[in-house]
C-alpha cells in the first residue's frame, strides 16, 4: 500500500531535518520503502510517497522524528489504478 507521507517542518526550518538524517539515516522500519520525496519551494513541508503493508509501521517512523516536525500519513491510490477503477463508469447513464 502506498501512503503519502507529509512532513510539516517545525518553524519552516528543514535544516534539523536534514542534519538527522546526514547523521542517523532514514531510520525506517524494516517493513518500510521510501520510494521518492519532494520538498515545497518555501521550505514548509516535504511529501514523501512510503510503501508498506501496515500504517502501525509509518507511525513508529513518524514517532522517531517528534519534536522537528508534524506528520500526515495519508493512504493513496496510483491515478492509473485510479482510472481503470472508474472507467467502467464513465459512460455510464446519469440516472
Amino acid at each position: 500500500m502506498l501512503f503519502m507521507v507529509i512532513e510539516h517542518f517545525k518553524d519552516a526550518d528543514p535544516v534539523p531535518i536534514y542534519q538527522r538524517l546526514r547523521d542517523q539515516g532514514r531510520q525506517l522500519p524494516a517493513s518500510v520503502a521510501y520510494v521518492d520525496s519532494w520538498i515545497e519551494a518555501g521550505f514548509g513541508r516535504c511529501f514523501q510517497l512510503m510503501e508498506c503493508d501496515d500504517a502501525a509501521a509509518l507511525q513508529t517512523w513518524a514517532l522517531q522524528w517528534r519534536g522537528l516536525g508534524e506528520f500526515e500519513i495519508v493512504p493513496v491510490v496510483p491515478s492509473a489504478e485510479t482510472q481503470r477503477i472508474v472507467e467502467p463508469y464513465l459512460n455510464a447513464d446519469d440516472g
